[in-house]
């Protein structure tokens, strides 16, 4: 009898301690995979979010980047990751809606092999070229490209990239084949434009309004309703005579699926409060990123925005005939 209440007490006490672990989390380091290379519009992201959210939760979240195939090698790694909260993603329009369009053997689900935890930021996307490509605004950029389209190319963050895509759009809708040429990541793509070695590139304003700003390439359009504060000499592409092309990406963070229900609500806790510190939001706002209000950073929020862009893309890309490697 004595051997049996020591042994209840002693399941009594793992549970506490189990139940105690869970109540404190997180109690070590996160790792948050960026799945492209540094540098680009998705880790810039993510650095100024983990920054705010380690103070937050009192451990640090260390951006790892795990670049490769338009950000599904990393993507992968995180759905089949342990769904303890240590391991997160900071997902795109890429890795979570057109890679289900590029990728026939795609390695997870978007929609059910993670949790959703917040949208972080949503970033207009801007048409950005080489500084000697001999056009002044973008209705000439149109005409040189229609012109020269089989000796022009563009560079990305790789296939099914956010880069890649809103190019991929653009195509579809002059009409042209231009080469692509896919980088591991849109910090790549960037120098390669600023090195001459590409024409053009999509590319999301946290990422490229430093060279915009710095006159160091030049931005021809960007491509969403109305004219953004930080690059105001930018016209919208119904100004330039193509309305219809129309392109924001998103950065959103997610767990693996199976992470318990309070860490994802202690995450979600926490990505907003870095949404709502000054320095913070200052910082994504002077980048071009569009913040989500209220109602658009909940965990549900995220999850319908990831179905709905599956649908809008999805059809673009199999219409274009493009598959990923």
């Amino acid at each position: 009898m004595r051997r049996s209440i020591f042994t209840l007490a002693a399941v009594l006490g793992i549970a506490a301690t189990g139940a105690q672990a869970q109540g404190t989390y997180p109690t070590r380091p996160i790792t948050l995979v960026v799945p492209f290379a540094a540098g680009g519009t998705t880790d810039v992201v993510a650095r100024l979010m983990a920054d705010h959210m380690s103070r937050t939760l009192g451990q640090q979240l260390v951006v790892e980047n795990a670049a490769g195939a338009g950000g599904t090698v990393g993507s992968g790694r995180v759905s089949k990751a342990e769904p303890d909260g240590y391991t997160l993603l900071m997902g795109n329009l890429g890795t979570h809606a057109a890679s289900v369009g590029l990728y026939p053997k795609l390695a997870y689900d978007p929609r059910t092999d993670f949790v959703p935890i917040m949208n972080s930021a949503s970033t207009p996307m801007l048409v950005v070229a080489k500084k000697d490509l001999p056009v002044k605004d973008f209705k000439e950029f149109v005409v040189y490209l229609k012109t020269n389209a089989p000796k022009m190319n563009y560079g990305s963050g790789g296939v099914g990239s956010t880069s890649h895509l809103t190019c991929l759009f653009l195509e579809s809708l002059l009409g042209v084949k231009p080469q692509h040429v896919p980088f591991r990541g849109s910090g790549p793509a960037l120098n390669a434009l600023l090195g001459g070695q590409v024409d053009y590139v999509c590319d999301q304003t946290v990422a490229i309004v430093p060279t915009v700003q710095a006159k160091e390439a030049k931005g021809l359009v960007v491509a969403v309703q109305n004219r953004i504060a930080v690059t105001p000499d930018v016209p919208t592409s119904a100004e330039q005579g193509l309305p219809q092309f129309q392109a924001t990406g998103w950065n959103a963070l997610f767990a693996p699926k199976g992470t318990p229900k309070e860490i994802v609500t202690k995450l979600n806790a926490a990505a907003r409060a870095a949404l709502k510190d000054e320095n913070t939001r200052k910082r994504l706002l002077d980048l071009g990123a569009e913040l989500p209000d209220e109602t658009a950073q909940t965990p549900e929020a995220l999850a319908k925005l990831v179905s709905s862009e599956i649908d809008k893309w999805v059809p673009v890309i199999k219409g274009a005939g493009v598959t990923g490697q």
